[in-house]
């Protein structure tokens, strides 16, 4: 596989981030490319390694968090189809299982870089950035329009509600396969978390508005500013379609029920990163507004929802940004309860982080800390968050109380699910593991059905859940 001896020729060699300094002022992707024959390079350290844990997501350990990839992608396959240089037949690999590469290929954690068996003793194969380049080329090349044309159309018309990840998948599959598509979505444009809750510098907004374009081009049918239940009926779409699949994604966030939670200035952080978009979207991408100059902010949250909010709040201007996280830190190196190829629980400076650090001198997250409630000026608006130290068990500890200047608060402390109004609409009580529930003419796919999780994993149930509306429908042709 690849070059036998990649891996011991060739050091690991992410694309590397423009420099803090740089990047801050502007809202452009983070990343710079490697140029093609150092690409090759990289996937040349995909080694034979007989049992690629990289492209099978399993559950592992007391966590049960995912260790290589729930897509179930070819990687060791396209690995050295990109290391020969057959850059069509490595994206024709690619496409088998990820109809949306260019999506994962920036904003994926890589649970399969994890699994990497190379990751046992030293640094796993860069197999997200081996993914982006594929699919970069495939759209310059104009590989990708050419995989998304049907075969053959049939008659039979399928709606999707909701346009995010899931949904997008469900309907890129489903046109391959012949059916007429309708994708609806509620927002004014079409992505779903992927376009207002990912900042532009994870994820170009251009990325997500071409895969839409194209989409489009193929068929493909786009309806905005339109909520299901709402502004088109429930039984409106029963009548014209013959299967919906619900896609809306675990958009109720988790809220912080504390003195105070009142005032004005205290925001969801999804939000607050929408507005962001929609000002890069009306603004441009090269220069940042400021305003938030001045500004104190604090995140309450941490992952990666958190650390884009300390990077928008970065580039918006804020005299200082604060992150409280009611967990511990993490260690640095895996312990021994936690072996490959399980997921490292190990702690990371997330790039917004890095920018805060460099920005402001000092590391700007506080664990162990939990809120107590805010406090407000007399005209209402958050003035301050009282905080608490939390011992490992989350209790607190007492005369640890201490108040973190703020007027921005931002909660992202993930999500409970799905809204439930629509589930409750078409009458589904039960959703099967297979996609299917009680009502046979509806499915459900990614975050909706799942809950809060990764992108790759609402690409994946989109994709399986496309492919058993097709299984339904050509059933009955032969009834």
């Amino acid at each position: 596989m690849a070059d036998p001896f990649g891996f011991l020729n060739y050091q690991r060699q992410d694309n590397p981030f423009r420099a803090v300094d740089l990047r801050i002022n502007d809202w452009h992707e983070l990343q710079e490319p490697l140029l093609e024959e150092q690409r090759r390079q990289q996937a040349a350290r995909c080694m034979n390694c007989g049992i690629p844990f990289c492209h099978s997501g399993t559950f592992y350990g007391v966590q049960k968090v995912a260790s290589g990839c729930p897509n179930d992608n070819l990687i060791p396959e396209w690995n050295d189809l990109l290391y020969q240089g057959r850059f069509k037949a490595a994206f024709e690999r690619l496409a088998k299982t990820n109809p949306l590469p260019e999506m994962t290929g920036r904003v994926c954690p890589a649970p399969c870089e994890k699994g990497c068996t190379e990751s046992l003793n030293g640094s796993g194969v860069t197999i997200h950035d081996n993914e982006r380049f594929i699919i970069d080329k495939a759209f310059e090349e104009g590989w990708v329009k050419d995989s998304g044309v049907p075969a053959c159309k049939t008659n039979f018309k399928v709606a999707i509600v909701g346009s995010g990840p899931a949904g997008l998948s469900a309907a890129w599959r489903l046109n391959q396969l012949g059916h007429n598509v309708t994708v609806y979505e509620r927002s004014d444009r079409f992505g779903g978390l992927l376009m207002y809750g990912i900042p532009n510098m994870k994820l170009d907004k251009d990325i997500v508005l071409r895969r839409v374009a194209l989409m489009q081009e193929l068929g493909i049918t786009f309806i905005a500013n339109t909520e299901v239940g709402v502004d088109i009926t429930v039984a409106t779409l029963e009548k014209e379609f013959d299967r919906i699949i619900l896609a809306t994604g675990a958009s109720v966030p988790r809220d912080l029920d504390v003195t105070g939670r009142h005032f004005q200035g205290i925001q969801f952080a999804v939000d607050y990163l929408t507005e962001a978009t929609k000002d890069v979207l009306k603004h441009g991408k090269k220069a940042t507004s400021k305003k938030l100059a001045g500004k104190h902010v604090v995140v309450i949250g941490g992952g990666d929802t958190g650390n884009d909010c300390i990077a928008a709040a970065i580039r918006q201007g804020a005299a200082t940004v604060k992150q409280l996280e009611i967990t511990p830190a993490l260690p640095a190196q895996r312990t021994d309860q936690n072996p490959w190829p399980e997921y490292p629980l190990t702690g990371k400076v997330g790039y917004g982080q890095e920018e805060a650090l460099q920005k402001f001198g000092e590391p700007i997250t506080t664990y162990s800390t939990t809120t107590t409630g805010f406090i407000g000026a007399e005209r209402g608006q958050v003035i301050g968050v009282e905080t608490i130290a939390v011992d490992q068990n989350l209790k607190p500890i007492p005369e640890t109380n201490q108040v973190v200047r703020a007027d921005l608060v931002l909660l992202a402390m993930g999500f409970l699910g799905a809204e439930q109004s629509l589930f409750e609409q078409f009458g589904i009580s039960e959703i099967y593991d297979d996609y299917t529930t009680n009502n046979e003419r509806i499915l459900v796919a990614g975050d909706a059905k799942r809950g809060p999780s990764l992108v790759i994993w609402a690409i994946r149930e989109g994709r399986k859940t496309a492919e058993k509306v097709d299984e339904a429908l050509r059933a009955l042709v032969y009834q």
